[in-house]
């Protein structure tokens, strides 16, 4: 492998600039103790989002709103996202980056609550992506679910899949990464997904529905 691969990444992660909305974004993030998506997962999001033409996209852990913002920029005009978390704070920061980026009101729908109470309330087969950006622990349950929710040619994308790169390192028996390397699995052996494990950001777990 060679010794400049860190250097790859690092390149490919400032590829593309943040503007000042996704910069506020960050910084509002960072006050409030979550993590956003890193840039190169970002445009990722962006690039997914506008290749399947995702009008309907579920997002598990709104965070200040980083990623929410690669969604809608990806998503066509008319495109709903409909964005979960369980602290109010977090999405308050959110509106307050969707309203910095003119987005509609119409074209966000914010839920507070946890993500295991609010996703089966959802429409089977309704969206086009659903995105989990939360919490490690419920992490295999709302996999699961987004399954259920994706239509087929709809994709499915874990944020963290390389957790810290501990994944990738099977002396790491911790339990979060133990977790999440677990969901890896789950997601790969689901007859139902097409699935790959793209290292941008903190890995990005990527799943088509058959």
């Amino acid at each position: 492998m060679s010794t400049d691969k860190a250097q790859s990444w690092v390149y490919c992660e400032e590829f593309l600039d943040e503007d000042d909305v996704l910069l506020r974004a960050r910084e509002r993030a960072s006050h409030l103790g979550c993590t956003p998506v890193a840039p190169g997962a970002g445009a990722t999001l962006r690039v997914l989002a506008a290749a399947v033409q995702a009008r309907a996209v579920v997002e598990v852990g709104t965070g200040a709103g980083v990623g929410s913002l690669y969604l809608l920029r990806g998503m066509p005009a008319d495109g709903v996202l409909t964005t979960i978390d369980i602290e109010l704070e977090h999405q308050r920061a959110a509106k307050e980056a969707f309203a910095e980026e003119g987005v509609r009101s119409t074209r966000t729908r914010a839920i507070s609550g946890r993500a295991l109470d609010v996703l089966p309330r959802l429409t089977d087969g309704g969206y086009d992506m659903v995105v989990v950006d939360a919490d490690v622990d419920g992490c295999p349950g709302y996999v699961e679910q987004a399954v259920r929710l994706l239509r087929p040619g709809g994709v499915l994308v874990v944020d963290d899949a390389l957790w810290h790169d501990r994944v990738a390192d099977p002396a790491r028996r911790d339990e979060a990464t133990t977790t999440v390397r677990d969901v890896g699995r789950q997601v790969r052996a689901d007859e139902r997904l097409m699935p790959a494990l793209l290292p941008v950001g903190d890995g990005l777990l990527v799943a088509v529905r058959r």
